[in-house]
């Protein structure tokens, strides 16, 4: 089950309001999920945080366990943070873009 408050904050925020529900960031692993997050993105007019982190390897992200993400849904030209932008967020249209980890974004749970 996917949720969201409709408030915006910052990562680690995001991180603990999930987890305060029993769940996680939300973390899409096909199109239906995505289509579930982006679904909140549309509703509150605003980018959401997903619950991937770019790894050692510059451009590619992982899971929270660790594993490489098998799924992605990148915006035209992107990852191009090389490095520099280790987190994710979903732009209304459900596709992904790397970002600094220092925005407020859309809090989106797992359950």
């Amino acid at each position: 089950m996917i949720v969201s408050s409709g408030k915006t904050e910052e990562i680690e925020k995001s991180k603990t309001t999930c987890q305060g529900i029993g769940g996680r960031m939300a973390t899409p692993r096909n199109d239906a999920e995505n289509n579930g997050i982006s679904f909140f993105t549309i509703k509150h007019n605003q980018y959401a945080y997903l619950g991937l982190k770019e790894g050692p390897k510059a451009g590619v992200f992982h899971y929270p366990s660790g594993i490489p993400a098998l799924y992605t849904r990148w915006s035209k030209n992107e990852p191009s943070g090389q490095g520099q932008e280790n987190c994710v967020e979903m732009y209304t249209d459900g596709k992904w873009n790397d970002k600094g980890c220092n925005q407020r974004r859309l809090t989106v749970c797992e359950l």
